[in-house]
């Protein structure tokens, strides 16, 4: 009989826990972001190649991420702290009260990671969440995220959303410019990949 031997896992990055051949992290841009944020990730975007919030958490000093479905209330609590410095960033759905969240009481800022079926899933079966302020961004610009279809055109990426909802509350597009350009970066990166092309050397700038 003959012995076929368990097939090795890539090896993996230890910071950005990617497969060290897509390695994301001469991607990362250290953001002194202010008011703090709390991703919610689906599963099954933890390890997805195009992801944008595993290199978002990585820039913000003051973020952190949770992977899940369902989550405990008592841990959304803990994690979220006074609902009334909170806001969960999601466009309008006709889940939960969805009151306008604008400065000077926001401090901390929620944001669900998935597919939009999916989301709108995670938010359903959260209901902690959609008794959240809500804040919706306005007038978006175009999105640079054109390595995943979006449900609609104008819809941008975990990342993107972020940093223009916290330029936004901050008062300080100048702070998150850096990470934005740079997402333009991994983005090509990626597009490169798809097209089996040999990845270019990154910016250091």
């Amino acid at each position: 009989m003959s012995f076929t031997p368990p097939a090795r896992s890539r090896p993996l990055c230890l910071r950005c826990q990617r497969p060290v051949s897509a390695c994301v992290c001469h991607w990362i841009r250290p953001t002194d972001n202010q008011l703090s944020v709390l991703i919610l990730q689906h599963p099954l975007e933890r390890h997805h190649a195009k992801n944008s919030a595993g290199l978002l958490a990585l820039s913000l000093a003051r973020c952190r991420r949770e992977v899940g479905e369902v989550f405990d209330p008592a841990l959304l609590r803990e994690w979220i702290g006074p609902l009334r410095s909170a806001a969960l960033l999601y466009p309008s759905t006709g889940l939960g009260p969805e009151t306008d969240a604008r400065p000077p009481q926001i401090r901390k800022l929620v944001i669900i990671d998935a597919t939009w079926r999916k989301s709108l899933r995670m938010l359903a079966g959260n209901p902690f969440l959609q008794s959240l302020p809500r804040l919706t961004l306005q007038d978006t610009p175009p999105p640079r995220y054109r390595i995943r279809q979006a449900r609609q055109a104008h819809q941008l990426s975990t990342l993107e959303a972020c940093c223009l909802a916290l330029a936004e509350l901050e008062d300080r597009p100048e702070r998150y410019q850096p990470l934005l350009a740079a997402f333009d970066g991994f983005v090509a990166e990626q597009a490169r990949w798809m097209a089996g092309l040999p990845p270019s050397e990154p910016s250091v700038s």
